[in-house]
């Protein structure tokens, strides 16, 4: 079978010959047919093509498809009808699109709105720059802080951003026109992270945990600019926390640890394994918890009670498949948790070799 050849002769969907008449193998595939309509075209770059005889495609071979399983006969000459496939090219990102320049020290930190329409920086120059990413400008500078900006966050429905500092303090922005709404003092030490009670169980979106190097978390109230708990059992600094879609409170530590925490301010549980510090934290769930109500369609919810149904339905759907969280460790692990199984690890999973 291998020996036996057909006539064929290409021909566009027009009509159209291409080239001379071939003897080609029966058993002939049509990525071989692709090289050779290529070299007959001479095209600069090879081009991805389907082949047609009597309206049968060659996917496999013109021995499989055309004379085995369409009956045709080695004798007869093969019109070859080809055409053209969609033809996508992926270019490698090789330099920089564009730079938003405009503070004066090192950017520490970086956040999109929910909705994607803007984008907020923290710098060591103390302030935290709101920029317009359709013109990718500065629309406003939130001035304020004493020292350095480490964390920002927006709250969900894209109405506040917070940002915690080397002074010991968080902040909220008005987004719209960079004026501060309140300050929440009370950390002994600077701020190492921000994270917002998800929109689906609370439509208002006013409240607000806050770490720090002193502990502690503290649960803000934005509305009343006030601390309503705080959470302490961390033997050393809080260096990541994430308000989980449950409703409980996911905190890392250089004390090697992560607590789970009720929202009453009750220890739910301790995750161990890591043999140095813990020092981020991710769920599965983080894209659809940060965006809220936002999608890709670009819709703004109209009332507080639609927003709040259409996050829950976001969240519904990432969470369908479980939830899984993430630890990255000094010891240059990372632990994978799936908490609905065991309160110890699923995987390890090594190969970083630093920090």
């Amino acid at each position: 079978m291998a020996d036996t050849t057909v006539l064929a002769q290409f021909q566009t969907a027009d009509g159209e010959k291409t080239g001379p008449p071939l003897s080609l193998p029966a058993n002939v595939t049509a990525e071989q047919l692709t090289v050779l309509i290529n070299k007959f075209l001479e095209t600069s770059e090879p081009r991805p093509y389907s082949f047609y005889i009597d309206e049968h495609e060659v996917v496999r071979s013109i021995q499989t498809d055309i004379i085995d399983a369409a009956g045709k006969s080695t004798e007869d000459t093969l019109v070859i009808v080809y055409q053209p496939q969609a033809f996508f090219k992926v270019r490698a990102v090789t330099r920089c699109s564009s730079s938003l320049t405009g503070h004066t020290e090192a950017v520490l930190s970086a956040s999109f709105s929910p909705d994607g329409s803007q984008l907020a920086s923290g710098s060591g120059d103390t302030t935290v720059r709101i920029w317009d990413l359709s013109t990718e400008t500065p629309r406003v500078t939130c001035k304020g802080h004493r020292n350095w900006v480490l964390c920002i966050g927006w709250s969900p429905n894209g109405r506040v951003l917070a940002s915690g500092s080397m002074d010991n303090t968080v902040r909220l922005w008005d987004p719209e026109t960079g004026r501060e709404l309140g300050m929440l003092g009370g950390h002994r030490k600077w701020i190492t992270a921000l994270s917002w009670e998800p929109q689906h169980l609370n439509a208002q979106c006013n409240r607000l945990a806050s770490s720090s190097k002193d502990g502690t978390v503290r649960i803000w109230d934005t509305t009343l600019r006030r601390c309503v708990l705080t959470l302490s059992g961390h033997t050393a600094a809080v260096t990541c926390v994430k308000w989980g879609g449950d409703g409980r409170i996911y905190t890392g530590s250089q004390d090697k640890s992560i607590k789970v925490w009720n929202s009453d301010g009750t220890l739910y549980k301790t995750l161990s394994g890591h043999a140095h510090w813990v020092n981020t934290l991710a769920f599965s769930t983080d894209f659809a918890l940060r965006t809220g109500a936002f999608d890709h369609t670009g819709k703004h919810p109209s009332t507080t009670e639609d927003a709040q149904r259409r996050a829950l339905e976001r969240y519904t759907e990432a969470s369908s498949r479980g939830v899984r969280l993430v630890s990255g460790s000094d010891d240059f692990t990372m632990h994978l948790w799936d908490l609905s199984v065991s309160s110890k690890p699923i995987a390890r999973m090594t190969g970083h070799q630093k920090v």
